[in-house]
C-alpha cells in the first residue's frame, strides 16, 4: 500500500463536500449537477463517494447511480452504474483510483448488485487501461451525449462518444 493510501479516507460524500467538490473552482460549472446527484442519494438513487487527505483535502470522487432510466446502465437491483470518477492529477499513479474502485465496487457486492458498469472516454486511454486492470470490458459504443445546467443556469451540451464496459462483482462468500 502506498504512502498516500495510509492517508486517505474513503467516505460516502455530505452536502457539506458539495463546494469542496469542485476543487477550488475547476468544477464550479458542475455546482447543480452535483446538488441534483446529491439530492438523489438522498432519495436512495445514488451515492457520492469522495477521497479525502489527511490536511489537504478532497482528492477524488465518484458517483455511483443505482437506478436510472437506461435499465442498461443501473436498474435498481443487478446493475449500478459508476461516473464522475475523478482523481486530481497530482495525485493520480499512486493506486488511488484502484483503491476508491474497489471500496466502490465493494458496496455495491454489500447492496446485492452484480454488475458495475462505466463509461470511458474513448480518448481517455489511462482511465480505459485503469478500468481494464480491474476486470471490466468493453461492452458497446456509447454516444455520450449529455448536458447539464451551468452554476448560472444556463444549459451546456457535451459531445464525448465513449465505451461503455462492464464487470461482473464478485458476490460475498458467507461463511456460515
Amino acid at each position: 500500500m502506498s504512502d498516500l493510501l495510509t492517508t486517505v479516507t474513503i467516505r460516502i460524500a455530505t452536502e457539506a463536500d458539495l463546494p469542496l467538490m469542485e476543487w477550488n473552482g475547476q468544477y464550479t460549472h458542475f455546482r447543480r449537477l452535483y446538488q441534483e446527484v446529491y439530492e438523489s442519494s438522498l432519495r436512495g438513487e445514488a451515492i457520492l463517494w469522495v477521497a479525502e487527505l489527511n490536511g489537504t483535502g478532497l482528492i477524488g470522487q465518484v458517483f455511483v447511480q443505482l437506478e436510472s432510466a437506461r435499465k442498461e446502465l443501473a436498474d435498481g437491483a443487478q446493475r449500478a452504474y459508476i461516473y464522475g470518477f475523478r482523481i486530481q492529477s497530482a495525485y493520480r499513479g499512486h493506486g488511488l483510483g484502484s483503491y476508491m474502485l474497489g471500496m466502490v465496487e465493494g458496496d455495491l457486492v454489500r447492496r446485492g448488485f452484480r454488475i458495475a458498469v462505466l463509461n470511458v472516454s474513448r480518448e481517455n486511454s489511462e482511465a480505459r487501461q485503469l478500468y481494464e486492470r480491474q476486470g471490466y470490458r468493453i461492452v458497446a459504443a456509447e454516444p455520450g451525449q449529455w448536458s447539464y445546467l451551468d452554476e448560472e443556469g444556463e444549459r451546456h451540451w457535451v459531445d464525448e462518444p465513449a465505451w461503455r464496459m462492464e464487470k461482473e462483482l464478485e458476490p460475498l462468500i458467507n461463511n456460515k
